[in-house]
């Protein structure tokens, strides 16, 4: 008999943006609900989850997120000033709310379940477009940005870090991300930057 997927509780960090598995994210945190999010990230080692907004704003009242985001670890993270919080974060698996409350202090707090690792894939003959233009995005941008291991050879890699990188809509990336067949997203992207050159 097949388990019922697991869920778990996860505090949520709705954001313009879209996170995608393996990419990199340094945020700047100084509202209250969130500085004490992160606080008890670093104490307990413990993940968050970035989510696109669907309507709202990042400050203020807590925004609608997308269904689907990203689990967030953080790596690393300073206190230049008081009230201010810098932190370096990786991305992990993406994950789908099931039901979300709001907790007193307006931080999101989301039961999720984790959506299901693509495995790695070949780069089929006809996209190899995609791959050198990232191979030149890496080299213009550096280790910084794109640490290794660098899997040119590997479509859900390349199209994950296209997906970050190019001029996309936030619809356009959620979507992306949202999918779970790394070939057709590179396909998308493919066509994407065909227009860009044409």
């Amino acid at each position: 008999m097949i388990g019922l997927p697991k869920q778990k509780t996860l505090p949520l960090f709705p954001l313009n943006t879209v996170v995608f598995p393996g990419g990199r994210l340094p945020l700047r945190i100084f509202e209250q609900r969130y500085l004490e999010m992160i606080k008890q990230a670093i104490a307990n080692d413990t993940p968050f989850g970035i989510c696109a907004i669907r309507e709202g704003a990042e400050t203020g009242s807590p925004a609608e997120p997308y269904d689907v985001g990203t689990c967030m670890r953080i790596t690393d993270w300073d206190m230049p000033q008081t009230g201010i919080l810098h932190i370096e974060t990786i991305a992990l698996e993406r994950f789908v709310i099931r039901s979300t409350h709001t907790e007193p202090s307006g931080l999101l707090i989301g039961t999720v379940e984790d959506v299901s690792v693509e495995p790695a894939a070949p780069i089929p003959d006809d996209l190899e477009l995609p791959v050198e233009i990232l191979r030149h995005i890496i080299g213009e941008y550096g280790e910084a940005h794109f640490p290794e291991p660098h899997e040119l050879d590997n479509a859900v890699w390349v199209g994950y870090r296209l997906s970050e990188v190019l001029p996309l809509t936030l619809t356009i990336q959620q979507n992306l991300l949202e999918m779970n067949d790394s070939v057709m997203r590179l396909r998308l992207l493919t066509e994407f930057l065909k227009k860009q050159i044409n």
